[in-house]
């Protein structure tokens, strides 16, 4: 069996070695699962994976093993794959097994071909997602991400110096068939089987193989040749939920607890890479030559152009380890909930009190010197749905700035100090043209059978931050009004209704949605702040640019970790208080029942919950429950005097 760091570079061999001493037995497959649990188990070896999101595609060997972080955007159909064959050489007539698990196509030596109607053969079932790039991911945790992973990344380009060039080509050592073809051979007459034995001879690529050691096919992107033999007037659409989004997506085959998953989920993967040409590069001609399933041929051009893309643009990853993320925050554990994270947590919150001052700090400058506007954008950082009772998410905490200078850069930069805290966040424009052209809500296409992404499709925790100060006045047309119902009801219910032409299917969700405006948002918000400066920068711009100037990278760091870490803390109210919470409320109601309102009692009881994490107590004490009816004062008297001045604006 291979060792050291083979494992790495040829974790196929390391399957082979387990398959061959286990034969069909399928305890092989559990041991191998384990075999890289344990790998990855010791010191810093996750860092030596090299990542699809940090390394480019052409740097990384064929078949070698790789993680990815991603969001599961699609499930496609499951598929059935050859688990275990056989192939049985033509001239000495001996007979191997082979595994099927982890590859795209069957694996043949010289002189050997599957034998279909072997008995040992075993059909498995796989489920096919197709993955992105985590949707408004923030730069900063991409390069802390590659600055963790830059020794490896170093060392792999240096053992790996033949695939340093952009080229794609390379020579197979090995001959090989596609999974997906090898049942429909036995379909086919000798004379057909003849004239496909003479195209692999000739190193064409037939309905099954290729032989003779051709060099590999070259992609779109090292010829500019069209891989892609359907040869549809559209370019390939990755099918991104936001626009500008870099990064490879990828056909992920699972191949265990795949109910576990669901669309939308942040998974780090660690598999196998496959950049097989053969299962996308078979033209329509190709197809019918080699007989392929009948029920794989009543596919639309357009759905074998999306579930098959060229491996140059999508390449495959076979799953051997998933982990559903809580966060994508690169400077804390993976999974906070873990005994050995306990250690961090406790270290990190015996801290907090400073980080909260210079935070608080920070904030109030960017926000122009408003110390109670800077309070309530920490609460809106670190709320999150916690649970929900009914319909009713409970810990959204939707906050509405108004005051904002109209047509102005201020929410613009404003934008720019929440990207470098946050780890993933989208800045909507809310002009007339974008809500009457742009994609918001995810639709079904039944004619390539997939899910069309729109701006809603985001991940847990994503921060949407709304710029309505570009708002002109103008006319909403049909889907224009169809997405500000969209963006009502995932503010009010935190779920997005997906299209699916007869039917919506609803998609619950926990995004924090900030709103900037002039005046009163038009969209729902469970609390409005008006926006007081207290400074008047000549320049926002270099107001803003040297506020992130001036503060210490490890200080950024820990407002990261702090504004990630608190949405994940338990949290509770004794008996105690919430007899005084109640006792309170009925004072309140005697001296004026038009003060507060029950709606009233629960928006005070979220800002507690929040205030009271925000400086790391998981219970309420008497002590944040005031502090938390005296920012809500404040708030209340504010708004109050701008309705005062301003008419009925507000």
């Amino acid at each position: 069996m291979p060792c050291g760091e083979d494992w790495l570079s040829q974790p196929l061999g390391i399957v082979q070695g387990f398959f061959a001493q286990n034969g069909v037995n399928p305890d092989w497959e559990k041991k191998v699962v384990e075999y890289f649990k344990e790998k990855l188990k010791e010191n810093n070896a996750p860092k030596w994976v090299p990542s699809l999101n940090e390394v480019p595609l052409h740097y990384l060997k064929p078949n070698s093993f790789v993680k990815f972080r991603c969001m599961i955007q699609d499930m496609f159909d499951p598929e059935f794959y050859m688990g275990v064959y056989e192939t049985v050489n033509r001239n000495t007539k001996a007979r191997v097994l082979h595994f099927g698990k982890y590859r795209d196509v069957a694996e043949c030596g010289p002189q050997q071909e599957v034998d279909l109607n072997s008995p040992r053969i075993t059909t498995l079932e796989r489920q096919t997602f197709y993955c992105v790039p985590v949707p408004g991911e923030s730069a900063w945790v991409k390069e802390i991400s590659f600055s963790f992973l830059n020794p490896s990344f170093n060392a792999y380009v240096n053992a790996n110096q033949a695939r340093v060039s952009p080229s794609t080509s390379y020579t197979p050592s090995r001959h090989k068939r596609s999974y997906e073809d090898d049942e429909d051979m036995d379909l086919q007459p000798n004379k057909q089987k003849d004239q496909h034995a003479g195209a692999r001879q000739t190193g064409r690529v037939g309905g099954l193989q290729w032989c003779g050691e051709p060099k590999r096919l070259e992609t779109e992107a090292s010829t500019g040749r069209q891989l892609n033999p359907l040869n549809l007037s559209s370019p390939f659409d990755l099918n991104f939920p936001l626009p500008g989004e870099k990064g490879p997506a990828c056909l992920v085959k699972v191949y265990e607890d795949w109910d576990c998953f669901k669309v939308n989920d942040v998974l780090e993967l660690y598999g196998i890479l496959s950049v097989e040409p053969v299962p996308s590069a078979l033209s329509n001609d190709e197809r019918d030559a080699s007989l392929l399933d009948p029920m794989e041929c009543t596919d639309t051009a357009e759905e074998q152009r999306v579930h098959s893309p060229p491996a140059s643009l999508v390449p495959r990853i076979h799953v051997v380890l998933a982990q559903k993320l809580q966060h994508i925050n690169p400077l804390l554990p993976a999974c906070l909930n873990q005994e050995q994270s306990k250690a961090f947590v406790s270290s990190f919150m015996s801290e907090l009190s400073p980080i909260r001052a210079e935070l608080l700090g920070f904030l109030t400058h960017a926000l122009l010197g408003d110390g109670l506007a800077a309070e309530y954008l920490i609460l809106h950082l670190i709320s999150t749905v916690y649970t929900r009772r009914d319909v009713l998410p409970l810990g959204k905490f939707t906050v509405n700035l108004s005051g904002c200078p109209r047509n102005s850069t201020f929410t613009e930069h404003l934008y720019r100090i929440i990207q470098h805290l946050v780890p993933a966040s989208f800045r909507l424009q809310m002009t007339i043209e974008n809500m009457n052209h742009l994609k918001f809500i995810p639709h079904k296409d039944y004619t390539a059978n997939r899910l069309v992404s729109g701006l809603l499709q985001l991940p847990s925790n994503t921060s949407l931050v709304i710029d309505e100060t570009l708002l002109e006045q103008g006319q909403l047309d049909t889907p224009g009004v169809h997405n500000v119902t969209a963006l009502s009801n995932l503010i009010t219910w935190q779920k997005v209704d997906y299209d699916f032409s007869y039917h919506q299917m609803e998609f619950p969700c926990n995004i924090n949605v900030f709103i900037t405006s002039e005046g009163r948002s038009l969209l729902p918000a469970d609390c409005q702040v008006h926006l007081q400066p207290q400074l008047a920068p000549p320049n926002v711009e270099e107001h803003m640019s040297s506020l992130l100037a001036a503060v210490l990278p490890s200080v950024l760091n820990k407002f990261r970790v702090y504004l990630t870490l608190l949405r994940f803390l338990d949290y509770s109210i004794s008996d105690e208080i919430t007899k005084a919470v109640e006792d309170d409320f009925v004072e309140m109601r005697k001296n004026d029942p038009q003060s507060i309102t029950a709606d009233d009692l629960h928006q005070l009881l979220i800002v507690a919950r929040f205030l009271s994490l925000s400086a790391g107590q998981t219970t309420l004490s008497r002590e944040r429950w005031l502090r938390a009816k005296q920012l809500e004062s404040l708030r209340r008297t504010r708004l109050q005097q701008q309705k005062c001045v301003n008419g009925n604006e507000l």
